[in-house]
């Protein structure tokens, strides 16, 4: 073929595309493949527009008449009209095939075609969409009579398929619109579709509908009741497949989701919530009591749970966060009590992971029921069956991450009691193993006052633990001891003593393969500890545990080993923790952490198209345009630890680090923009102010190997611009707003080492990212018009908004810096963006807004003295205005 594609391109196109025309021959199917890699433009053996223009008349002729000769069989149809798409998509933009449009639209339109003719050319239709939309006539009466086709339920799915892809493609909500009522014909195809058995094609338009509800929800808004009835009923339809109904849920989710364009739409309908609500609860019943459960092996985690009771879950954690508290904790509250009162212990464990699914979302609400919520919880902790009782663990585990700290506050006195006797139920180790591990949820939220008391108690408990016969028991024994000793700080020493020989002997003790897990959490444990009690008490400890480590890490270990992330993060602890004493293992340290900094991320490209996602549980997928991009998380896991850790070392050697900054630097750097993973790129946007302080701190204090200020200079040209060109393109507003801070930091460190072009570059970025800012509340502005715009749309705005808040903050900041540094040198630039500024200053503005404004003038007045006297005309009246202010610190600046 490649052979032939070389020399002889047109006999070999033209060959190909008369055997379509016998359907029936053998080789017909692979002929209609080769022949698609020939005319496709993505193909590498696209060769069309190098044939002669009589081959390339004779071919378009050919395709067409082989796409309309009977007795094509299901496949070849499909896979010749793919390939009459792809080449449609190269020469419709010029004009080049008239032809095409004219047999779509008599194949679809003539009342004689058959079925088969009329099904392909709208997948063919469905796939050109955006190149025919404009130009096709009667295609509304076209797609309605499709979607009505009296005898083929093929043709009417089609017809939906090109339904959706028509809407889709059009430009505009008035274009859109005009195609409105065809939704109940839609609807329609999709139910007769499920009657009549074929539940493979409607679970392929049920999927195009979900892209519909997310891409253009507001098209679904007129007939919204009646659609969203309809999906209810496919969900609810206990005959159909999992898959079907899982879709049929995932649709209306996906509209509860669609905020940013159809703000508190799903909202005006808490009946359908209801009803929506109560069948993803249902299918939480879906739950085996299987014995692997008992057995408490890290393998068998999810023993007896089905794929609809995981889908369940995520879908109660989905629409709580969507549509809010307010609505969603009454819909529980009628469902809850029938559940948790109930016989059956699945009903009893549905309503306590509903608990746990729905914290997050109605955490709010939630909080001001605390003593209900947590009560009914609670009780459950005496419940005859292991399961639910276990449920009833993961949900206060749930309540305390979510409803933190007032959980603590209020409740520690009936909580923490219940999890230490949960600790007691030897008879089910999964149960004490899962009490152990609440006792972190509990703890991160939790001041040491709230812990210390209950300390003797549970520590007591965990060393019992710790001497289980079970390794999962040990493992959630030692998660919980480090985060008691993190919360508890110094409070921990009284136990150290007794605690130390136990994790030291784990540490030294579990060296087979099947307890990894176990040794790389005594290694976080030991580290935890360590810090709590502080170096005095610790230092000899210390050194034992650090030869272990030294030993570790110069064995082999397997790319999935625990071990390697867990001791990244263990050796970061122990430096911080022996401060200066830690330099002498650095050079132990850094090689292995720079090399997983350095990881590649693992990336494949699969067209997504092919069959069979991937079983891999390590890749996470997304799919763009054709295209399904994997990514290998657990590499990028363990290079977003070592990216944090190198920020640690930085941070807590200062000077000492000098030695491996350019190392380092040359890492984290090009990360900045890591668009991978948002844990590097923080990780790599905090290490760079610590790089240029460790440099300055080793110049002057002499220890920077002979290296003067010039050094510094060449670090901070190579940091400084990176940070100004990574806060352009970053997309996350919390991520931009945390590189402002660092950028400020280095200009501190910096100061008049940056020339007049570093400044302007900087003034520039500054420049956009306030722009950039203002366009999205204008935006946001805009969505709170939309018609369906309600009190808890206006408070998840204002949230955001104090997102650009906290980025016109550190703007401020920088400013601010820039003009205590260079003071009446850097008059000129705030001329040029007093065009941004003075606007902030009214009265539309938030009050942090006016605040930042007037403390950058502060700035200017204070470090410019006489210079800045030409803008008290532009400033003062702002200024005796915001004297008045009812905001506090508005009138203080």
């Amino acid at each position: 073929f490649h052979a032939l594609r070389a020399s002889h391109p047109d006999p070999l196109a033209l060959r190909l595309a008369h055997l379509l025309l016998s359907p029936t021959h053998p080789a017909a199917p692979m002929a209609a493949v080769l022949l698609r890699r020939l005319i496709s433009p993505g193909s590498q053996a696209f060769v069309y527009p190098a044939l002669a223009p009589a081959t390339q008349s004779s071919l378009r002729a050919l395709l067409l008449s082989a796409a309309s000769s009977p007795g094509l069989s299901r496949s070849i149809s499909k896979k010749l009209s793919d390939a009459v798409a792809e080449l449609a998509t190269y020469l419709l933009p010029s004009g080049s095939w008239p032809d095409l449009l004219t047999f779509l639209y008599k194949s679809v339109a003539s009342a004689s075609s058959p079925p088969a003719l009329q099904e392909s050319a709208l997948n063919t239709l469905a796939r050109l969409a955006s190149h025919l939309a404009a130009g096709f006539p009667d295609l509304h009466a076209l797609l309605l009579a499709a979607l009505s086709h009296p005898s083929s339920t093929d043709v009417r799915v089609a017809g939906l398929n090109a339904a959706i892809s028509v809407i889709q493609s059009l430009p505009s909500a008035a274009d859109r619109d005009r195609f409105q009522d065809l939704l109940p014909a839609m609807m329609r195809a999709l139910a007769e579709s499920l009657n009549c058995g074929n539940e493979g094609s409607a679970q392929e338009a049920l999927e195009m509908m979900i892209e519909l509800a997310g891409l253009e929800p507001r098209f679904l808004r007129r007939q919204l009741p009646d659609v969203v009835a309809s999906m209810l009923q496919i969900a609810e339809a206990p005959g159909l497949e999992d898959g079907t109904r899982h879709l049929a849920v995932e649709f209306v989710v996906t509209l509860a989701e669609a905020r940013e364009r159809a703000p508190g739409m799903m909202r005006r309908l808490p009946r359908y919530v209801g009803r929506l609500f109560a069948v993803v609860m249902t299918m939480l019943l879906d739950v085996q009591d299987e014995p692997a459960w008992y057995a408490a092996v890290s393998e068998e985690e999810d023993a007896g749970e089905t794929g609809s009771f995981v889908f369940a879950q995520e879908c109660l954690d989905r629409l709580a966060i969507a549509v809010g508290g307010n609505t969603i904790l009454p819909v529980a509250a009628e469902l809850l009590p029938s559940y948790i009162g109930a016989e059956e212990w699945k009903r009893r464990h549905a309503a306590l992971m509903t608990i746990s699914q729905i914290a997050e979302g109605c955490a709010k609400v939630m909080t001001k029921n605390l003593d209900q919520v947590v009560g009914m919880v609670l009780n459950s902790f005496n419940d005859p069956h292991p399961r639910v009782r276990w449920a009833a663990i993961n949900a206060v585990g749930q309540l305390s991450t979510d409803l933190g700290p007032e959980l603590q506050n209020k409740l520690h006195h009936v909580v923490l009691p219940a999890l230490a006797s949960a600790m007691d139920d030897s008879e089910n180790p999964r149960v004490q193993a899962h009490a152990a591990s609440a006792i972190l949820n509990f703890s991160e939220n939790c001041r040491p006052e709230i812990l210390t008391p209950y300390l003797d108690v549970i520590v007591g408990k965990l060393l019992l633990l710790l001497q289980s016969g079970s390794q999962m028991v040990q493992e959630g024994a030692l998660t919980a001891l480090a985060s008691a000793a993190d919360s508890s700080q110094e409070h921990f020493q009284k136990y150290y003593d007794a605690v130390m020989p136990y994790l030291k002997a784990i540490l030294m003790n579990a060296t087979d393969k099947s307890s990894r897990m176990l040794r790389a959490k005594s290694m976080e444990c030991i580290s935890l500890v360590g810090m709590a009690v502080g170096k005095q008490k610790f230092r000899d400890d210390a050194k034992q545990v650090m030869e272990v480590l030294m030993s570790l890490q110069g064995s082999h270990m397997e790319a999935d080993d625990p071990i390697t992330s867990y001791m990244l993060q263990a050796w970061a602890r122990l430096c911080k923790c022996l401060g200066q004493e830690f330099l002498p293992y650095m050079s132990v340290v850094m090689p292995p952490l720079l090399q997983s900094a350095q990881l590649k991320p693992d990336v494949s490209i699969t067209s997504a198209g092919e069959d069979g996602e991937s079983d891999d549980d390590g890749v996470e997928t997304i799919t763009l345009g054709d295209k399904r991009i994997g990514i290998r998380t657990s590499l990028l896991e363990e290079k977003a630890t070592a990216c944090s850790m190198l920020c640690c070392y930085a941070d807590e050697l200062k000077e000492g680090f000098f030695p491996w900054i350019d190392q380092v630097a040359t890492t984290l750097v090009p990360l900045l923009k890591f668009y991978f993973h948002d844990e590097v790129r923080k990780a790599a946007v905090s290490a760079m102010p610590e790089l240029l302080r460790s440099a300055k701190l080793a110049v002057e204090k002499g220890q920077a190997q002979g290296r003067d200020n010039s050094y510094l200079k060449q670090l901070s040209d190579y940091i400084v611009p990176a940070l100004v060109e990574a806060m352009h393109k970053e997309p996350e507003t919390q991520i931009c707003a945390s590189i402002l801070e660092s950028l400020n930091e280095s200009i501190q460190m910096s100061g008049t080492l940056l020339d007049e072009g570093q400044v302007r570059y900087i003034v520039e970025g500054i420049k956009e990212v306030i722009t950039a800012s203002s366009n999205r509340r204008t935006e946001r502005t805009e969505r709170a018009n939309a018609e369906d715009f309600d009190s808890e749309e206006d408070e998840l705005l204002r949230e955001e908004n104090e997102q650009e808040d906290e980025i016109f903050d550190q703007v401020g900041d920088c400013l601010g810096t820039l003009v205590k540094t260079f003071k009446t040198y850097f008059l000129p630039f705030f001329d040029e963006l007093s065009v941004y500024l003075t606007p902030m200053l009214g009265k539309d503005k938030t009050s942090e807004e006016r605040r930042v404004t007037i403390c950058i003038f502060d700035d200017v007045a204070e470090h410019c003295r006489e210079a800045a006297v030409r803008y008290y005309d532009t400033y003062l009246p702002s200024l005796l205005e915001a004297c008045a202010s009812e905001n506090p610190d508005v009138r203080q600046v």
